[in-house]
Parts: C-alpha cells; structure tokens; sequence
C-alpha cells in the first residue's frame, strides 16, 4: 500500500507540473494575465478555455498513466511526461492554427469579459487535441 501512496504522490506531482506548464503556455497565448482576467475581470471566456485545457491535459495524462502503469513505474512516469508535454505543445499549435484560421485575434476574444462563442470552439478543439493524443497512447 506504501508504494502505491508513493506512485500516486509522484504521478500527481507530476500532472501538477504538467497542469501549470499548459497554463502557463496559454497565459503566453493570451493578451494580459490569464489569472486576471478569470479572477478579478471575471471572463467567462478565459474560464472556459482554461477549465477545457486542464480537463484535456488530465486526459493526456491519464492515459499516459493508464496505458503503461505495468510497464514500471519509472517507465510510466517517463510516459506521463512525454505525453504531458505533447500534449501541451499540441494544443498551443492548435490554438495558433485556429487563431490564423479564423478573424480577429483569438487570444483576444478568450479574453473578453462578455461571452464570445470562439472560447466555446477553442474549448472544443482542446479537447479534440487531447483526443487525438489519447488515441495516440491507447492500446
């Protein structure tokens, strides 16, 4: 049971890692202090795009510990990490892609303290990203 205590403690220090690395790349995509504009400026938008990041990187990196947790621990945490970074490299193309595809400035929209439906499409394409990934790892 100590062991498993361990493993756990080390697979959720590292999606912790993993989680902030994603939104630290996200902040960078987006104008100002993504932290603000949730907090303090209340964007319903940056809320959005931010909660639909982090449920999809928590999918990479369960699948990443899912699919090789027998493999060894070592192994698998080495995985994790992989596909943890993938994933967040991946959905920073994606939005730069979405952002080159579609008018105005995408960052700038996500931003936005009224409702705008282009964090509803980036949220989405996150996901579909994660999906992507996930499949990628899966058996």
């Amino acid at each position: 049971m100590l062991a498993s205590i361990g493993y756990a403690v080390a697979y959720t220090g590292v999606g912790i890692v993993l989680l902030t690395l994603g939104f630290l790349v996200l902040d960078l995509l987006t104008p100002g202090r993504l932290g603000r504009h949730i907090h303090e400026e209340r964007s319903v938008n940056a809320g959005i795009v931010l909660a639909a990041g982090f449920l999809a990187q928590g999918l990479v990196i369960f699948s990443a510990i899912w699919t090789n947790a027998t493999s060894g621990f070592g192994s698998a945490l080495l995985y994790t990490v992989v596909f943890g970074v993938l994933g967040v490299v991946l959905q920073g193309i994606a939005f730069v892609v979405l952002d080159l595809l579609t008018p105005g400035k995408l960052g700038q929209h996500v931003t936005e303290v009224a409702f705008h439906p282009a964090s509803l499409v980036l949220a989405a394409v996150q996901l579909a990203v994660a999906g992507i990934v996930v499949a990628s790892i899966w058996p």
